[in-house]
């Protein structure tokens, strides 16, 4: 499945945000992606969700979390059907702040390719990198842990490590590579080092201007997208 043409931003708020503040940025970041012609994957709660939609053409609309249910029994749970149903696009799985099983992973990706949702799975280490990338997703996040939310990016090694790592086991897995990237040099350097495209949260949401801020990350993206 060919969702996402890179380079890409993920605009990730979290729980940051939500009702009108989150669909300001929604709006914000959907004004972008049709300026630049840059896919941008907008994360979003679950109750948010429908909102953005509506307030929005451009944008990948993403879920923060899904579970490997069916319709029927689940009480508190994700179901897959409904967030298709609501115009999600894709869904991200298995973030240090939402881990997953390795069970529960490998059934709610397979949930996910039967509903033709697109699975953007996160991995801390190149070792858990490789073993995740065996499941097929069709993104993945690697972030070391540690570096969540500290604006300090991954070093050279990891970024190319872990890339490689996940494209010697299936080059057609997307690769996003994030852990503190908040500027436009940081959004060069992971892309200048392999990475398919990048994101960010605090960096943004804590922005004293989200227009600037996200303009400034997609601006370096120019050139990935001539092939330079």
């Amino acid at each position: 499945m060919k969702l996402v043409q890179k380079p890409f931003l993920m605009v990730n708020p979290k729980v940051y945000l939500y009702g009108e503040e989150l669909v300001k940025l929604a709006k914000i970041a959907d004004n972008l992606a049709q300026k630049y012609q840059i896919d941008i994957l907008f994360t979003a709660p679950l109750i948010d969700l429908p909102a953005i939609k509506a307030a929005t053409n451009h944008l990948l609309l993403t879920a923060q979390h899904m579970d490997p249910v069916v319709a029927g029994r689940g009480m508190g749970h994700v179901l897959p059907e409904g967030l298709k149903a609501a115009g999600v696009k894709a869904v991200v799985l298995n973030h240090a702040e939402n881990p997953l099983t390795v069970n529960v992973l490998a059934r709610t990706i397979k949930r996910a390719k039967e509903l033709g949702l697109y699975s953007i799975v996160c991995a801390d280490s190149v070792a858990e990198c490789r073993a995740i990338a065996e499941l097929e997703p069709n993104m993945m996040i690697c972030e070391p842990t540690s570096l969540i939310g500290t604006h300090q990016t991954s070093d050279d090694e990891y970024i190319t490590s872990t890339v490689q790592a996940i494209k010697a086991i299936n080059s057609n897995i997307m690769v996003l590579e994030a852990a503190g990237v908040s500027t436009g040099a940081d959004v060069q350097k992971v892309l200048q080092l392999g990475a398919d495209g990048t994101g960010g949260t605090s960096g943004i949401v804590c922005a004293a201007d989200w227009e600037k801020k996200i303009s400034e990350m997609l601006e370096p993206m120019k050139q990935f997208q001539r092939g330079e």
